[in-house]
């Protein structure tokens, strides 16, 4: 996103608020889908029949195309004009979402979810990229502050409303987590196109769609490689994996000759940058991870409910709204590297704890105060992690350094939730010992009631899973420390 002066601000000052409403409530459609749908696996499992595989690429189809196209549509609001590009964004996120809502099957609801990450992929970069367009300098900081304070607050009610919609009104209600996005849409479109005028957009730029089409593909036979699936042939996973190599390589070498290149990799020269996106791809691999499996651990093996998951999941939320701020401020004084250590090394005690406590079935006296251990721990990563990854380049290269940051996020989140399905399919089964035959799956409540014998084997093998994700979840997360600690900037305070 290209810097604004006071001066080419498009938008007149009577009109700056429908451009910041907008920008909330587009906001605000991907993050009660991005935190409400993890509650909501079980039930959408459940209503529709949904495998675990299935279950995974409900998740994955989404996180692919917003993680592949992510840049691509950053740049594309340049090319053609913010508005025109978050407009697209939003009608095609909210089409999507209401066929999501209308899902017959799990098939139906992947393709949905997938074309719903694309237009998240134009939506997303273009909600704060408007902003900084209609609002001066000046201005900009205290409307970026409200989006921010708006968006928390998303955030965490987002799960507590879903939670109880789905406690009170049953499976099906996992359809109105998407339907809402209708009214959401509807006025951020009415806004956009009858109050805010157009932006001008930037001569000479380009898109990278070959570099977009080949990161897609890459990442689409990565995944599909590494998705969980009992029916899968080890020679297919192999030739995924190689196809998806190979893509990949072919991507690296595309954007080292294109001219305008969605992935700039001389940024990668810079060992601070390297170093940020190294510990982001190993925190939000653990943050995706806990957060897509332990809903699913908590109401298919403890017999919790979604409204109890909601809850249990709160502190988190609250730890990040209060002290993000605050925290991000001694990142000034002390430097990005030592406060995202502390964070991650407090985020790997909670996890491991979350795995040797995962037996004892105690919600909230054990989970919930872990949770809220967790959240402490992530705010003293998310803002020195961004000053990290700002400090860590040359000021004309802010933007797109944090694009891929952002970027990076997703694809961990891809990774998290396609592979640690596979080591919690593989660890249940080998749990379940004798009882493997039986037709019970990790994550999902059995269609009819079972004998003691196989529900107790059932519930252990369920918490062996979901401590394995949380130890390797607790180990990435160390190992995110040590990379910050030698690779992230360290002051000394006289």
């Amino acid at each position: 996103m290209s810097d604004v002066s006071a001066s080419s601000t498009f938008c007149p000052v009577d009109r700056r608020r429908f451009v910041l409403i907008a920008a909330i409530l587009a906001s605000s459609m991907g993050f009660i889908d991005g935190s409400v749908v993890s509650i909501a696996t079980p039930a959408i499992r459940a209503n529709l029949g949904a495998s675990l595989a299935d279950a995974q690429w409900v998740s994955n189809a989404y996180l692919l195309f917003l993680s592949s196209v992510l840049l691509l549509g950053g740049a594309a609001g340049d090319r053609f004009g913010v508005r025109n590009v978050f407009g697209f964004g939003i009608a095609l996120f909210v089409a999507a979402s209401m066929v999501c809502a209308l899902a017959p099957n799990a098939p139906f609801l992947i393709i949905a979810r997938a074309v719903q990450g694309l237009g998240a992929a134009f939506m997303v970069p273009s909600s704060l990229a408007i902003i900084a367009k209609a609002y001066p300098k000046g201005d900009r900081g205290k409307a970026i502050g409200l989006w921010s304070a708006f968006s928390s607050l998303t955030t965490i009610l987002g799960p507590v409303i879903g939670g109880l919609l789905l406690t009170w009104l049953g499976e099906w209600s996992w359809r109105l987590v998407f339907a809402i996005n209708l009214p959401l849409g509807g006025v951020a479109l009415a806004m956009l196109f009858w109050l805010i005028p157009a932006d001008q957009p930037e001569a000479g730029r380009r898109l990278d769609i070959v570099g977009g089409i080949l990161a897609t593909g890459a990442l689409l036979l990565l995944a599909l490689a590494l998705t969980g699936d009992s029916d899968g042939v080890l020679s297919r996973t192999i030739m995924l994996a190689l196809g998806g190599v190979v893509l990949l390589i072919a991507f690296l070498l595309w954007e080292a000759r294109t001219k305008s290149p969605m992935l700039p990799l001389g940024l990668f020269r810079h060992a601070g940058f390297s170093g940020a996106q190294a510990l982001t791809f190993g925190l939000y691999f653990a943050l995706a991870a806990i957060s897509f499996y332990l809903p699913m651990t908590l109401i298919s093996g403890w017999g919790a409910t979604p409204a109890d998951v909601s809850f249990v999941l709160l502190p988190m939320g609250l730890a990040l709204t209060v002290l993000s701020s605050p925290i991000g401020s001694l990142a000034d004084r002390y430097g990005p590297g030592p406060l995202i250590t502390i964070g991650a090394v407090i985020v790997a005690i909670a996890f491991g704890l979350m795995g040797l406590t995962a037996p004892l079935h105690n919600i909230w006296f054990v989970l919930l105060p872990l949770n809220a251990l967790f959240g402490i721990g992530m705010s003293f990563v998310v803002s020195p992690l961004s000053t990290a990854v700002m400090t860590s380049v040359e000021d004309h290269d802010t933007g797109v350094a944090s694009g891929v940051n952002n970027a990076v996020a997703r694809v961990a989140g891809l990774f998290a939730v396609a592979t640690m399905g596979a080591v919690a399919a593989m660890v249940f089964a080998g749990a379940l010992g004798g009882f493997a035959e039986q037709a019970v799956f990790f994550g999902e409540k059995p269609a009819v009631a079972l004998g003691a014998d196989v529900e107790a084997a059932r519930i252990a093998a369920t918490d062996a899973a979901f401590a394995t994700i949380a130890y390797i979840c607790a180990a990435l997360s160390l190992l995110a420390a040590a990379i910050a600690w030698f690779t992230q900037e360290r002051r000394l305070v006289r």
